[in-house]
């Protein structure tokens, strides 16, 4: 038997930063929202991926921790009472006869509603996983992560880096403060990192304490039992190794990421991204927006901060879509306040 459908202005694909905020822009303008998101909590990557990294390019804060963005965005939306689907992802999404949107869950959840706003990042997305023999043991035990959640894990801990793009680099900085050692295993000398931190990153090796680049190798293979690990192996394209003593081992590979369901929605894409009119951030779609990283349209740049003004552009298109002949009657945040905040 079917789920009773739930009836209502809007659904947002996606409970990450972005589509928190969307929650808000849509609130000052009278309208609610429910939310669907495939993890089992609010915040997208910066809850899954890296809570405790700090985020240096919100206005206003020069440095905020991922988790703490995330909470302070879910109370920035709580006046406005945001219903939350959570540890579900939207399976279909299909126009019905009178112009709404049925959206499925994988939980058999059954929203129906008259504008849509994809905000799902960067689809369905998991670790690129390093090919070695025996690493599901490691994973279960914990000694290998893809994340950090915890940074007090690491304490007085020997920790092996794996990767040369921005995320291993940041870990490294930021775990060196701690950690007994640090080794970062890249295959090639030269680091893709933001210049900076390549800068702090060779101080920091140099320096020789804690930090030391294992360079040009690449991950060997792990040692230890029972999901316990006692070394990481690094080895050269000629096969020359090198066996690094440590207790955790932390591959920054990048994501894997694919659109899931979203591919076949119907929307116009462009590799593996949707088009949107930059000033709406509207789809081919009538009633259906996409914002943040999972937009694309010329000109576009995948930060956070653009996704937050993506947000208040299609939450101004959503209420034009809504009420196509009533005159917005605008005010500011700073005259108008939050309608139901204390």
């Amino acid at each position: 038997m079917a789920a009773e459908v739930q009836e209502g202005d809007v659904a947002i694909v996606g409970a990450g930063p972005v589509g928190l905020f969307a929650v808000f822009e849509l609130g000052m303008l009278g309208i609610k929202a429910q939310l669907v998101d495939a993890l089992d909590v609010v915040g997208g990557q910066c809850a899954a991926l890296y809570p405790e990294k700090p985020i240096f390019d919100i206005p206003g804060l020069p440095e905020v921790m991922a988790a703490d963005l995330v909470e302070q965005l879910k109370r920035q939306a709580e006046p406005f009472s945001p219903v939350y689907h959570l540890d579900q992802r939207v399976e279909t999404l299909e126009r019905q006869a009178d112009g709404r949107w049925l959206l499925e869950t994988s939980k058999g959840t059954r929203l129906l509603v008259r504008a849509v706003i994809i905000a799902g990042g960067v689809g369905a997305f998991g670790p690129n996983r390093p090919p070695i023999e025996g690493l599901e043991a490691f994973e279960a035990s914990g000694a290998v992560r893809y994340m950090v959640t915890r940074r007090e894990d690491f304490r007085d801990k020997r920790v092996v880096i794996a990767g040369g793009g921005d995320s291993a680099l940041d870990w490294t900085l930021s775990l060196a403060e701690l950690a007994a050692k640090v080794y970062v295993i890249h295959r090639r000398d030269k680091f893709r990192g933001a210049p900076e931190s390549v800068a702090r990153l060779k101080a920091l090796a140099e320096d020789g304490r804690v930090v030391e680049l294992v360079t040009p190798y690449q991950l060997g293979g792990l040692e230890g039992e029972d999901g316990g690990l006692d070394a990481v192996i690094a080895r050269k394209l000629d096969g020359e190794e090198r066996r690094l003593e440590a207790d955790f081992l932390l591959p920054f590979f990048g994501l894997s990421m694919n659109l899931g369901p979203i591919a076949h929605w119907g929307l116009g894409l462009d590799q593996h991204h949707i088009k949107v009119a930059p000033a709406t951030c509207a789809t081919d779609a009538p009633g259906v927006y996409a914002i943040g990283d999972i937009a694309t349209y010329e000109g576009k740049l995948k930060l956070i901060l653009c996704g937050f003004s993506e947000a208040a552009m299609a939450a101004h298109a959503v209420r034009a879509f809504l009420h196509p002949d009533e005159e917005l009657h605008w005010e500011y945040s700073t005259t108008r306040g939050v309608p139901g905040a204390a």
